[in-house]
């Protein structure tokens, strides 16, 4: 699990925001995406429900962001 993926996920959960945490990250909007999918594919859970504005996280997110945190 990559310390960059970690910090792209901790941003987009507070920004519940795919192109919000770009934007405060400082990178593109499929960069983020790719942090995202790449860190759902090493732990085997879904993280966020896409939504057509921003992203909703599943309990896999909230207890990762508790761990995290």
């Amino acid at each position: 699990m990559s310390l960059s993926r970690l910090r792209t996920f901790i941003e987009v959960y507070r920004q519940r925001s795919i192109s919000g945490a770009a934007r405060r990250l400082n990178l593109t909007q499929p960069a983020v995406s790719q942090h995202i999918a790449g860190l759902e594919a090493s732990i085997g859970r879904t993280l966020f429900h896409r939504l057509p504005r921003g992203v909703d996280p599943t309990p896999a997110a909230d207890e990762l962001a508790a761990d995290v945190g």
